[in-house]
């Protein structure tokens, strides 16, 4: 994987709207009537992220349609529009299906950037963002100039900016890889969900790895069925995507996956000694995580700052990217003990107090099913205390085991709101409390009100026990109905346990 650190910018090629219309071919339903020697630059789904010469591509929705936003697109310097149907203002390409055109087309006006960097997707249930930055690390010290796209934050060289959803837009994807091309990137960590690969979010990306972690029930609002979501992951895989499938083969789905890819495959596991990639001498405590990584160059131990046995399972996604890319893995490896945190990810909240204060991101069974033993384990014969919560509009299926799995491993479960969205808050707490209150196991506490249920978590913990809030990670909104309000659970969690 060994590439020039540096890469040339490259000169914005001239393409017109009749360009555009002569490269879709046979998908134009129908051809401006003028226009056709506006120059396009690139493309904007968001009328409220138009820059002077983008194609707008206005798409059907359930409430609205993007050309409902056609006048602040023209105000803000729309060359042209890609929709379904006509644009009252501004010269039309009209096809079925516009979102399907989207990422190929952005692709093609920037030049194809995935083309000329090494794109490294992880998708999978949970361990995504965590895997991501254990990746941009790893690329990073094998010498490589990254850029990472990922649910918490899109950074390059020269910029970092909040990221708005797991993976963007694909306008904004190409964008995104054009600008870290220009600005010398030579490899890419990215965030893959789900969503994006069935809602075409990644077309028009090639893939140099693409992994896969794990699979467990969640996002089923969307998909309905666990085959369903399989599906929509493993389309990831295939070989107009990707060069090279990483797969977890402790999952039961990325075994599957591993013999079902159609490109070829390295896998990775922490049981099984024949994998490509292997870890075993695994360490967890209260400092971090400690293992032994086999790799077909040789071994080396790994020291990660990371708290979690989980955390294993996500190095090697990482290093096996590195190995499957042609890199120096155990070079990789060595870099690892760099990072000192993911955000929101069993993230340590100083208080001053004698206590250990986590916030993480699980909000679904299987995540809590990896983190939980081991936070009991950290607790030992003190108390461990949970607070809880479900996001509104997600899958109601999860709700009850949420708070089941929750009580079966805490000593105390304070269940509270999370963002209810368009949802009554009320009905997702006792969603979620009523299966804490079938587990039979933990002392459990329902208060709405996120701030005073942190203050109750904190009046339960004495020295030496643990408290974590978990669900939304490093999140800084609560959402409401139309009101959202600043609220970052780390920020909260310190000032309750300060107070008390």
């Amino acid at each position: 994987m060994h590439l020039d650190p540096g890469a040339p910018r490259r000169a914005t090629r001239r393409i017109q709207v009749g360009d555009v219309v002569a490269h879709l071919g046979d998908a134009v339903r129908a051809r401006p009537s003028g226009g056709h020697d506006r120059a396009v630059t690139g493309v904007s789904d968001d009328s409220r992220a138009v820059r002077p010469g983008d194609l707008y591509a206005a798409f059907p929705g359930h409430r609205f349609h993007g050309l409902d936003f056609e006048d602040e697109a023209v105000s803000r310097g729309a060359a042209a529009v890609l929709s379904d149907r006509p644009s009252h203002a501004l010269p039309t390409v009209i096809v079925d299906n516009p979102r399907r055109w989207v990422g190929p087309l952005a692709s093609w006006i920037h030049g194809h950037p995935s083309h000329d960097l090494q794109i490294h997707g992880i998708t999978g249930t949970n361990g995504k963002t965590s895997a991501t930055y254990l990746l941009d690390t790893a690329l990073a010290a094998d010498g490589v100039v990254t850029g990472m796209i990922g649910g918490v934050v899109v950074r390059g060289p020269e910029s970092t900016r909040p990221a708005t959803r797991t993976t963007p837009e694909a306008a904004v994807v190409h964008r995104t890889l054009a600008e870290f091309r220009d600005q010398g990137v030579r490899a890419v960590a990215m965030e893959v969900s789900s969503h994006a690969i069935s809602l075409g979010r990644v077309d028009g990306v090639r893939f140099r790895t693409a992994a896969f972690t794990n699979l467990g029930p969640d996002h089923l609002d969307f998909h309905h069925t666990m085959e369903r979501y399989f599906a929509a992951k493993a389309a990831l895989f295939a070989s107009d995507r990707t060069q090279t499938a990483v797969v977890n083969i402790d999952d039961d789905y990325g075994r599957r996956l591993a013999t079902a890819a159609e490109v070829p495959v390295w896998t990775h596991s922490t049981r099984d000694a024949g994998a490509d990639v292997y870890a075993d001498s695994i360490r967890c405590d209260v400092h971090g995580t400690t293992f032994t990584v086999h790799t077909p160059t040789g071994r080396a131990t790994v020291r990660l700052a990371l708290l979690g046995p989980h955390q294993v399972a996500n190095a090697l996604t990482a290093l096996t990217s590195v190995a499957a890319a042609g890199g120096d893995v155990l070079r990789a490896a060595a870099g690892l003990e760099a990072l000192a945190c993911v955000p929101g990810r069993l993230e340590r909240v100083d208080s001053g107090r004698d206590v250990l204060a986590l916030v993480d991101y699980m909000h679904n069974t299987s995540g809590q099913r990896e983190l939980l033993p081991f936070l009991r384990s950290l607790a030992g014969e003190r108390r461990l205390v949970l607070v809880i919560s479900a996001t509104g509009e997600r899958d109601p299926g999860k709700r009850f085991p949420l708070g089941h799995t929750a009580a079966s491993y805490a000593d105390v479960v304070v269940v509270t709101d999370d963002s209810p969205y368009s949802e009554e808050p009320r009905v997702l707490r006792e969603a979620v409390a009523e299966g804490a209150y079938a587990a039979r196991g933990a002392r459990v506490v329902v208060e709405g009100d996120r701030r005073r249920a942190f203050e109750i978590a904190a009046s339960c913990a004495g020295p030496g026990d643990v408290v974590v809030a978990a669900g939304r990670g490093c999140e800084p909104r609560l959402v409401s109905g139309n009101t959202t309000i600043q609220f970052d659970d780390r920020d909260e969690l310190r000032r309750a346990l300060r107070r008390e």
